[in-house]
């Protein structure tokens, strides 16, 4: 499958993305606007349908009807009109960049920090934040943002400042080029690096969670660990990310039986080792967010083709849990 961004724009249409995707073979039997859901998929299904019955969404440059079926090899070509963003107001949100060009931005974002605004969620968003500091991202789908963080994870992102920006970065997370490196501190003592291979799926019964899963909507998912170091009764450990679904190492870990410190969704009831040092029982009774960080980030500039990483070190609060989990060896 092929994706891109039309690097030329006639005068009508400066204020549309227009993209391309040819329709791979594994796609032979499915409607136009299934496949344009995958093709396209940072829209939703319900816009591309209308932008289908509108013309905008073309196969083999003619209009066509949602329920059309293709047969692969297809050329499609989308003029995604910018969407009306009075919701996403740009907002002055402090933000920690860590580089920025005329390409990509990359940012530190900090624990409590939402990334895109929803139900619940309308401001006080880092996509606010960001069109703020640069009010062009407003015609970036998702205002450049290719890759999210939960709320309560910190770390490295990276966000797009153009549409072949966009473009290659997507393309990159595709490909599993982009290299994504998180520290985590784990409950319990894990005894061996490895992999986890293990598809991720919707919750049977609790809608904002993810499971281990063989079902219909299961997807790929890798995360491969290495052990850091190791305390009374924690592992800090390493992931890095092959794949990026929601939740992924959360999931991955608390289904080896290790589930991260604090997690509000996968970590059960809070567990204070026995004999624990006061002050450690004290803090892991506080300590509400999963204790992960999206430590490294590696890419390739979308622009040079340059080869490029960064590296944030671990927010205060996982800085001081690893402090006390030391001095608690030594009870």
């Amino acid at each position: 499958m092929t994706e891109k961004f039309a690097q030329d724009f006639s005068p009508e249409t400066e204020d549309e993305n227009v993209l391309e995707a040819e329709v791979p073979a594994q796609m032979n039997g499915l409607r136009l606007d299934q496949a344009a859901a995958q093709l396209f998929s940072d829209f939703s299904r319900v816009r591309l349908q209308g932008w289908i019955r509108n013309g905008n969404l073309q196969l083999e440059g003619k209009s066509a009807r949602a329920k059309d079926k293709l047969v692969g090899g297809e050329l499609l070509t989308l003029k995604a009109e910018v969407e009306d963003q009075d919701h996403w107001k740009a907002e002055d949100i402090p933000l920690d960049i860590i580089f920025e060009d005329e390409a990509i931005i990359v940012i530190n974002k900090p624990v409590g920090l939402v990334v895109h605004p929803a139900a619940g969620n309308r401001s006080g968003t880092l996509l606010n934040g960001l069109l703020h500091r640069c009010p062009a991202l407003g015609k970036i789908p998702r205002a450049g943002i290719v890759h999210r963080l939960d709320k309560d994870t910190s770390g490295l992102m990276v966000v797009a400042k153009n549409l072949s920006s966009h473009a290659s970065l997507v393309e990159q997370l595709r490909e599993k080029s982009v290299s994504r490196i998180y520290q985590a501190v784990a409950f319990g003592l894990v005894t061996a690096g490895g992999t986890v291979d293990a598809p991720l799926g919707r919750h049977p019964t609790h809608r904002t969670k993810r499971a281990v899963s063989q079902g219909a909507d299961a997807r790929e998912a890798v995360t491969h660990y290495r052990i850091l170091d190791k305390y009374r009764s924690h592992t800090l450990v390493q992931c890095s990310l092959e794949t990026g679904r929601t939740h992924q190492i959360r999931v991955h870990m608390a289904h080896l039986g290790y589930p991260l410190v604090g997690d509000p969704l996968y970590g059960g009831r809070p567990r204070i080792p026995k004999g624990s040092a006061p002050a450690l029982i004290e803090f892991l009774e506080k300590f509400k967010r999963q204790a992960l960080h999206a430590w490294q980030l590696g890419l390739e500039h979308p622009e040079t083709g340059e080869s490029l990483s960064w590296q944030a070190e671990l927010p205060e609060d996982m800085q001081q849990l690893l402090t006390l989990l030391e001095q608690d060896n030594a009870v």
